[in-house]
């Protein structure tokens, strides 16, 4: 573990339906349900040498029963690291200060790689087994509509105390590989799945005793065949998901 200075558990149910007779665009569903889904993250970075145990963990995820259902992956590459030999493709300065504002929050105790998260607070015992359950109380529905690039969300909270609502989506790269030709994994073929490739986030609406907010999928500069989306609910100041889902996008 290396020091300087998101774990969840998701319910969902894939769908991919067509749409109207003559529409070439099918409609993709994804269903948190109503218990409390675990949104899982790893902040990892390829130019630490402890990060590769955790990625392969955090790949493995992948032929769980409970990928999408009871939990949802991402993993956050840093740019803090890649000052010492090598700059990650994939690490965005965005997602270091997800994870320095993690530990502002109380959510962990210091900033360091390989971070692992669940529900919003570090989570030391994945090295010890599988994801579990989500032990916080459920939180409400939380379901995603994708057509194309355009995004459609709805979320039944099961109490709201008038705080605003933010909704997160992540496009998440899969099966993806670099060959590390400098710093502390020098010579080493990285693999990488549920890679945050870009996150958008937009505010949700209260619409007839439902938060909803339509936006479009993430951009991102990688050309990737297999890909996931990510998606989970917050309050408005805070980085904890209150619910989350997630599920495979069809392929280019």
């Amino acid at each position: 573990m290396r020091t300087v200075g998101v774990i969840a558990m998701f319910s969902t149910s894939l769908l991919a339906a067509s749409v109207g007779a003559g529409a070439d665009v099918s409609t993709i569903t994804l269903d948190s349900g109503n218990r409390r889904v675990v949104l899982i993250e790893l902040f990892t970075s390829e130019g630490c040498s402890s990060c590769p145990p955790a990625d392969r963990w955090l790949s493995g995820l992948e032929g769980e029963p409970g990928l999408w259902s009871e939990f949802v992956p991402i993993g956050f590459h840093v740019d803090y690291w890649d000052y010492i030999g090598w700059e990650d493709r994939f690490a965005r300065r965005e997602y270091s200060d997800r994870q320095r504002r993690y530990a502002q929050e109380g959510g962990s105790r210091s900033v360091y790689t390989p971070g692992m998260f669940a529900d919003g607070k570090e989570w030391l015992g994945w090295r010890r087994g599988g994801p579990s359950a989500s032990d916080s109380p459920p939180a409400g529905k939380l379901e995603i509509r994708v057509q194309g690039d355009e995004v459609s969300a709805a979320f039944d909270a099961d109490e709201h105390d008038g705080a605003a609502l933010v909704l997160h989506l992540a496009l998440v790269g899969m099966s993806l590989e670099t060959e590390v030709r400098a710093g502390e994994n020098r010579g080493r073929t990285l693999e990488h799945d549920f890679v945050a490739l870009g996150v958008t986030s937009t505010p949700l609406e209260w619409v007839d005793g439902t938060f909803e907010a339509n936006a479009s999928l993430p951009t991102s500069d990688f050309v990737v065949r297999d890909r996931a989306l990510v998606a989970w609910v917050s309050t408005n100041g805070s980085q904890a998901p209150l619910q989350a889902t997630g599920g495979f996008l069809p392929r280019y």
